[in-house]
């Protein structure tokens, strides 16, 4: 049985690890950034090669940016700008099969956090694509509609949103499932699930 504190402090040390990891790949991403804009300025001509390496870089730091507010530290009443979060999710989602939609403006750094792995979620019931809108609805949290025409919807997966587990086989790519239920069972926010065959609706 965990110690009373001990499931947060592992959640918080998983935090600063994310933030840590981020933080790290910041660094050499910059410095190939640096690095093609050196070459440019230097005369050398478009390839296509170069292209393709600026917006591999440029796609790699809007991930990084993702992660690092769904997967980082979030200090206790820090706030973060609504500009900042669209910008993120514009860079991680531009080219991909899902449009998103997002609604909220400035919020608290915890409540993005929950958004954006509330949108991880969504994204893996969502491999054939669709559309996302995220709306803000106050002291009840943040509600999420996805719309399209396939899921695959994964009912343990769903279910342990809702009732914080058994996460018992839950592979590397559905770790937000456990860490939103986590987050929101330490908020003190209940979890919603609703669906019909054209949506799934994920409240937090």
């Amino acid at each position: 049985m965990d110690e009373p504190g001990g499931t947060q402090a592992r959640s918080d040390l998983s935090a600063l690890i994310g933030s840590r990891i981020c933080h790290d790949l910041i660094s050499p991403l910059g410095a190939i950034g640096n690095g093609l804009e050196l070459l440019q300025m230097s005369g050398a001509s478009e390839s296509p090669e170069m292209t393709l390496i600026a917006d591999s870089v440029t796609s790699a730091n809007a991930r990084i940016r993702f992660f690092r507010i769904a997967y980082g530290d979030a200090v206790q009443n820090q706030m973060i700008k609504g500009a900042e979060l669209r910008g993120a999710l514009h860079g991680s989602y531009q080219g991909s099969r899902l449009q998103i939609d997002w609604q909220p403006e400035d919020m608290l750094r915890s409540t993005a956090k929950r958004g954006f792995l509330a949108l991880q979620c969504l994204e893996t019931a969502m491999p054939y694509g669709g559309r996302i809108r995220a709306v803000d609805v106050g002291a009840r949290g943040l509600v999420f509609e996805g719309s399209a025409e396939r899921f695959a919807y994964d009912a343990t997966l769903w279910e342990g949103l809702t009732q914080n587990g058994p996460w018992d086989g839950v592979r590397p790519a559905q770790v937000q499932f456990p860490l939103l239920a986590e987050l929101a069972r330490e908020a003190g926010n209940a979890i919603s699930v609703s669906r019909t065959d054209a949506t799934l609706t994920l409240s937090v």
